[in-house]
């Protein structure tokens, strides 16, 4: 399985080239950590343990201590009170958030649906500047304290990359071209969704950003991306400008990103969000629902296009709440709003 950090390898590189000498220093070093760990785990991971006994929320938390050695040794794990430790606390609290999002929204029992224990390991690298999902447990680094704030102080980063943990257990979307950029719209939708509910936000007081607060002090930027207006997420004189399009007409053929995964994820999540905003109410209750079931169905081709998974959702939606429902409709027209045709049952 190819591992994915939340944060796309041409922002690091801009880093690398632009920031100032200790914050370039560590995008370096984790673009060469994350160059490592894409060649050592392309294996598909076993997953994680899944708890003796009844099926419920079950974590545990280890912490690398600045090593990049998995897991780290166990900190924190279900029913014990909270630590000294601010990361291990929200990385507990994360994972917890993310399960109790997948059981009320979708009833459905972890990753796996069926109790899989939640792992994550914080403290992870030195400075390290990105989180991910490695097939098995979350891993946090502490970012640099000068561009990126800790990886823990964001639920919508972690819910982001569990988001790519309940692929790899219903449609596991092959990370390159569209079918990449898919996965990783996928996982923001995840990302939005579980923020909004542990919120109690409805679609319109949402922020749909991906990783607030996740910038230090005087980076000039609300997070990685932003769902309701791809590109606009940050400008920065070390950052740059973000690159997503929210259109067809933007999509950028590249062969850097495994063809544009992170960059053109912008197109099918403005669609998402415009869907969920035309419905109303919570994200999570239509438009998240459709989603859902579109990748939870297991009827997807794992490299699918932005067309075929469109065409989905609007067959989907006409599943779930009636042909010509305002579901449908909704669906189809955010599609196309964004040059994507979906057509309509």
């Amino acid at each position: 399985m190819l591992r994915q950090g939340v944060i796309p390898p041409y922002l690091l590189e801009r880093i690398a080239g632009a920031a100032p000498r200790e914050a370039s220093r560590e995008a370096r070093l984790t673009l060469v950590a994350d160059r490592r760990l894409r060649v050592a785990r392309t294996l598909e991971a076993d997953g994680g343990a899944r708890p003796d006994g009844p099926r419920g929320l079950h974590r545990e938390i280890s912490d690398a201590g600045g090593s990049e050695e998995l897991p780290g040794h166990l900190v924190r794990k279900e029913g014990q009170e909270a630590v000294d430790d601010v990361e291990v606390n929200r990385a507990y609290d994360g994972l917890g958030a993310t399960y109790g999002f997948l059981d009320d929204a979708f009833g459905r029992s972890s990753l796996d649906g069926d109790g899989l224990a939640l792992e994550g390991t914080v403290h992870y690298g030195s400075a390290y500047d990105n989180a991910f999902w490695d097939g098995s447990r979350m891993v946090f680094g502490d970012g640099d304290q000068k561009v990126f704030n800790s990886f823990t102080s964001s639920l919508s980063v972690i819910a982001h990359e569990l988001g790519h943990g309940l692929l790899q257990y219903t449609t596991n979307l092959a990370y390159e071209g569209q079918s990449g950029a898919l996965n990783e719209s996928f996982a923001d939708v995840m990302g939005v969704m579980v923020e909004q509910h542990a919120l109690g936000q409805r679609v319109d007081e949402a922020s749909w950003v991906i990783g607030e607060g996740i910038f230090a002090p005087g980076i000039q930027g609300v997070g990685i991306r932003s769902l309701a207006a791809p590109g606009t997420a940050y400008d920065d004189p070390i950052l740059g400008k973000d690159p997503q399009p929210g259109h067809m007409e933007g999509f950028v053929r590249t062969r850097e990103d495994n063809g544009g995964v992170h960059v053109n994820s912008g197109i099918p999540n403005r669609a998402f969000y415009l869907a969920a905003t035309a419905l109303g109410g919570r994200a999570w209750e239509r438009a998240g629902r459709v989603w859902f079931e579109t990748v939870a169905g297991a009827k997807l081709n794992d490299r699918v296009d932005f067309e075929g998974f469109a065409r989905e959702t609007v067959v989907t939606a006409g599943r779930l709440f009636g042909v010509r429902s305002d579901e449908e409709r909704a669906i189809a027209a955010a599609w196309r709003t964004v040059g994507v045709g979906a057509g309509e049952s």
